[in-house]
């Protein structure tokens, strides 16, 4: 009995090691025209293995070249692409480095990061008040959802002036939500951010009657 640790490795496991041995034997061939009929036959059954593979952009160029990968780069036929350079397809892909971008809070991600920069260059002050209670309860909820206890609101507000380099804090009776409703699911929590926002934009037109 052949066991598989016995015999030779294959080349691309997704083809499994008949396709291999169809290579081997369309190698084995003297006919130049005969190896590339055979090719032809072989790359088809290849196709037929990976139907999803198929129907990608330029697959049947990439059945081709796993086909002379297979073979070890030995295979002399007349197929319809060249034969894929072994030092280009053996060659490691680049390290790719990693984010060094350095995160004052990183359980807030980097998005709220952007948002706040973008909010300290708003010029319609209304809007801005708004939208900085929207942050600020934001901030709270992210804090709640990756710590589970209680946070008291003048550590979210700490958080927001560090995180806007001290350009943007809450006007004066602006509230936050409670714990509960930033604990609360995310269709109920958008409704209460939604209200208090509101609120406060309606109390503030209020005050300047």
């Amino acid at each position: 009995m052949e066991y598989n640790t016995n015999r030779e490795q294959i080349s691309i496991r997704e083809y499994g090691r008949n396709i291999q041995k169809m290579i081997e034997y369309c190698m084995s061939l003297e006919d130049k025209e005969q190896r590339t009929l055979t090719a032809y036959a072989i790359v088809k059954v290849m196709s037929q293995m990976n139907s999803q593979a198929s129907k990608e952009l330029d697959a049947d160029h990439k059945f081709w070249d796993h086909l002379h990968i297979i073979s070890g780069f030995n295979l002399d036929i007349e197929a319809p692409y060249p034969t894929p350079e072994r030092d280009v397809v053996s060659k490691k892909p680049e390290r790719m480095g990693y984010n060094n971008n350095k995160m004052n809070y990183p359980h807030y991600g980097k998005n709220i990061e952007k948002v706040i920069s973008a909010v300290v260059d708003m010029d319609e002050e209304d809007q801005k008040e708004a939208v900085i209670l929207a942050i600020a309860n934001y901030l709270k909820k992210s804090y709640l959802n990756w710590n589970r206890d209680s946070v008291n609101d003048e550590t979210i507000l700490k958080h927001l002036d560090k995180l806007s380099d001290g350009k943007l804090e809450l006007e004066e009776g602006a509230t936050l939500i409670s714990t509960s409703e930033a604990l609360s699911n995310p269709r109920k929590q958008k409704n209460i951010i939604n209200k208090k926002v509101s609120n406060f934009k309606y109390s503030k037109k209020r005050k300047r009657k």
